[in-house]
């Protein structure tokens, strides 16, 4: 399978609708826009894919990594960013993330190793609180090892740093799984050749916040993507 391809969906899931924003479920291997970060890559976007979906122009409040799937805000005005991103700048918005990851992870962990940022170089502090959802133990071979072991983690990033689950993760030598720059590329090629996943495992699974314009405290879930429910349907893990 391609790792470049978009997975062929219909149409995005909207999980959640006002007169002010949209709570979108962002599938895996979507860039979120084009920006110039991304200008080698042509294929649509999913501001491109929901516009063809609605004709309507939406407006994204914070950021999700193109490998990385689940709950995306975006407004409906280009005006109703700002109170909204006000809530990320500020900590005033709880998320959480799943990913599968390299080997067993403690019971609970927390990370606050800092972060750089990639345009300035400036390492900024960073903290992300961690805990064990399963672990399994596999009968394939990668590198030196006869075995392979794998997690499922809750993870809650008390910061906003970019990429900061992906390097934090890197550095308790538990990567994320499928994750191309910062991950571990023979775990990621067993999971493309035995067991046909080659996306990154990382979700974004819930948000919770005050909503700025009409004060309703909201929260909500986002399904796994297909290629997800595959995986730990082989892993048997259970999902709540």
């Amino acid at each position: 399978m391609n790792t470049s391809s978009q997975p062929d969906i219909d149409k995005i899931e909207i999980i959640y609708e006002d007169d002010y924003v949209l709570v979108l479920n962002k599938p895996n291997n979507f860039l979120v826009h084009h920006s110039h970060y991304a200008r080698n890559i042509s294929e649509d976007s999913l501001l491109d894919k929901f516009k063809s979906q609605r004709n309507q122009s939406i407006f994204p409040i914070h950021r999700l990594d193109r490998k990385t799937s689940g709950l995306l805000l975006c407004a409906k005005q280009k005006e109703f960013v700002t109170p909204f991103q006000a809530l990320f700048n500020t900590n005033r918005i709880e998320k959480q993330y799943v990913a599968i990851v390299r080997g067993f992870t403690e019971k609970k962990f927390n990370i606050d190793t800092p972060v750089k940022h990639p345009e300035s170089g400036h390492y900024k502090e960073a903290l992300t609180v961690g805990e064990t959802l399963g672990q399994i133990e596999m009968p394939i071979a990668v590198g030196p090892y006869e075995n392979s072991r794998y997690s499922l983690v809750k993870l809650i990033p008390q910061t906003g740093r970019i990429h900061q689950l992906r390097i934090h993760m890197n550095k308790i030598s538990h990567p994320i799984i499928g994750d191309a720059k910062y991950g571990d590329r023979f775990h990621n090629r067993m999971f493309q050749a035995k067991l046909n996943c080659p996306y990154m495992f990382l979700h974004a699974e819930k948000l919770c916040f005050r909503h700025p314009y009409t004060h309703q405290l909201l929260e909500f879930k986002a399904a796994f993507q297909v290629d997800w429910n595959d995986l730990l349907k082989q892993f048997e893990y259970m999902n709540d």
